[in-house]
């Protein structure tokens, strides 16, 4: 005859959650503020690297006689669309039109 033998499954013990003590806080309080103090020099040296607008009054041209707006883009811009130095001459001196005259000051874009 088989009996059928039934086994009780095993039981763990209950631990209990795990609770920090005073120092245990202090501790993690402490290394958090360690963390952020490192985090915000890292975030503090690179915004002081980001790039400063040049100091200083822009760089400017005065137009000698026989000069056009193409001749003055053409002295002085490296670009080699000459139409879009020509229109940012004029967009940085508020020019309408495309004519200038001799002893006119031109502001200059600042070199990149």
């Amino acid at each position: 005859m088989v009996t059928d033998v039934v086994v009780a499954p095993r039981m763990q013990p209950v631990q209990p959650p795990l609770r920090l003590t005073r120092r245990g806080r202090a501790v993690v309080l402490g290394f958090l503020v360690v963390l952020a103090s490192l985090a915000s020099a890292v975030l503090f040296t690179t915004a002081s690297r980001a790039e400063q607008p040049p100091a200083g009054p822009p760089p400017s041209i005065v137009v000698r006689p026989g000069d056009t707006l193409w001749d003055v883009a053409a002295r002085t811009s490296s670009r080699r669309d000459g139409q879009a130095a020509v229109e940012e001459l004029r967009r940085l001196n508020g020019l309408s039109g495309y004519g200038v005259h001799p002893g006119d000051v031109l502001i200059l874009p600042r070199a990149t």
